[in-house]
């Protein structure tokens, strides 16, 4: 073996890794974001997506949009092409707050900085900003609308979203802040739906045999406020109060036909948008310029006689 191949394998071998298969040191970021949400189909990850690919769009990046379908394998093979592709950033709304925390840390590890919107990650300090309603306050404002509507008394039944996605026990918490207070308020039945418009027409069905006297449902957002709805129908029923969260068209569209009575408007789009400017920010100064990590945006209770000055999630 030649004297110059020896030292070229010796260099080799003693080069990290990461420097020969990761971003070297002089190797800059594309100028490509990522946008990852958790469904293509329903109309709150659209709006979220089409926010955030409008905002990067016109502070000049490409975008290369993704759906995860909440499951965190595929999240991971996306965010392996992020990473392949020397992505600027990935701005995401994860699949799942336990399992999602590896994946992103992956792009970290790899020099992709990593931007949440709507969902939570249960882990502090692998993303550089969390965008996130503030589901409490949100929760608290549809369950006195919601006491309010059945008079301080009656019985109710919760419909809750995804065991795996945080904002579905914060919801269920602020939701029962309120309600919990009253006495004369008694909870029937509390089933997880999924976030679900199927599984909450079929929960409600059988709930609905089982208890005949409900006089309100709460759900935990507006996907399962439709399905909880259309059961309500089925039966014969129109006595019902029925409270949803998230401001998505169809429900407001139910509202201005007196079928559902409220919801409550996650700031979604702002929340995309801003994620996609944090990202900017820290890409061309190396920091977001914020304080805190987790960034709260505050929701709105929407009634019947306003639900005609929302759409897309925003105020007309």
């Amino acid at each position: 073996m030649s004297r110059k191949l020896i030292v070229l394998v010796l260099v080799v071998l003693l080069v990290p890794a990461g420097f020969l298969f990761g971003k070297g040191a002089d190797e800059e970021a594309s100028n490509l974001m990522v946008i990852i949400t958790p469904d293509k189909d329903n109309t709150f990850f659209t709006a979220e997506a089409d926010a955030a690919k409008a905002m990067a769009e016109s502070l000049g990046y490409e975008t290369l949009m993704a759906v995860h379908g909440d499951d965190p394998n595929e999240e991971s093979d996306i965010i392996d092409t992020a990473i392949s592709r020397n992505a600027a950033a990935i701005i995401i709304d994860i699949a799942n707050a336990d399992a999602s925390p590896n994946n992103l840390q992956r792009a970290i590890d790899a020099g992709v900085p990593v931007f949440c919107m709507d969902r939570e990650i249960n882990v502090a300090g692998i993303a550089l900003a969390q965008l996130i309603s503030d589901n409490f306050q949100g929760a608290t404002l549809g369950a006195e609308l919601f006491v309010e509507l059945l008079g301080e008394k009656g019985n109710w039944v919760e419909l809750v979203g995804k065991e795996s996605d945080t904002n579905a026990g914060v919801r269920s918490q602020g939701y029962h802040s309120i309600i919990d207070q009253y006495p004369d308020m008694v909870m029937v039945a509390r089933e997880t739906a999924n976030w679900s418009q199927t599984e909450a027409f079929s929960d409600m069905e059988s709930i609905l045999q089982a208890n005949p006297d409900i006089n309100g449902i709460i759900c935990g957002n507006d996907t399962m406020a439709l399905g909880a709805q259309a059961a309500i129908e089925a039966a014969g029923r129109d006595d019902i109060i029925v409270m949803g969260f998230d401001g998505n068209d169809n429900v407001l569209d139910s509202m201005l036909q007196g079928k559902i009575d409220g919801t409550v408007m996650q700031p979604n789009a702002l929340n995309a948008e801003m994620a996609v400017q944090l990202a900017d920010e820290y890409i061309r100064t190396g920091s977001t310029g914020m304080a805190e990590e987790k960034i709260l945006n505050g929701c709105f209770l929407i009634t019947p006689d306003v639900a005609d000055e929302w759409r897309g999630f925003k105020k007309l």
